[in-house]
């Protein structure tokens, strides 16, 4: 009970602190910041909207208001998909990726300082098989997360 407690404060309050972070010094929601990194990622800077909402941790219709959000913004534009007539991709703008770059020394040394640098190499090496281990066991679940 005690590692778990302590891994749901902490994460909560960690993403709290990064958020605040971001929105101090970007005007930039931390949802929005990883959605922006996941579509940065990507070749075309494009991915399938049900595939983001996975990705982020969010669901479809969420993620779609918040997409409409940064539409708006300038950040992110919608395309059709090529291979599915159904389809709806995001797509990071310009824009969208100039806010990416940004805003991520921000958010990096705000990781380094909240989490990394807490730890020692052996335990960030603890940590990340830890969590590997987690989202391993969570993809063979018969209903999986929508992650890829």
């Amino acid at each position: 009970m005690r590692a778990w407690r302590a891994y749901i404060m902490g994460t909560e309050l960690m993403r709290q602190q990064l958020h605040r972070e971001l929105q101090e010094a970007h005007g930039m929601t931390i949802a929005d910041y990883e959605v922006l990194v996941q579509l940065s990622e990507r070749d075309g800077r494009r991915m399938r909207m049900s595939q983001l909402a996975g990705r982020v941790a969010s669901s479809k219709s969420r993620l779609s208001h918040q997409i409409s959000r940064m539409e708006k913004a300038g950040l992110v534009r919608r395309v059709e998909c090529l291979d599915d007539a159904r389809g709806v991709m995001a797509e990071l703008t310009e824009k969208g990726m100039a806010r990416l770059r940004a805003a991520a020394p921000t958010h990096v040394a705000g990781v380094r300082e909240h989490l990394i640098d807490l730890l020692s190499g052996e335990e960030q090496a603890i940590l990340a098989t830890m969590f590997e281990r987690v989202l391993k066991h969570l993809d063979e679940l018969p209903t999986p997360p929508r992650y890829p």
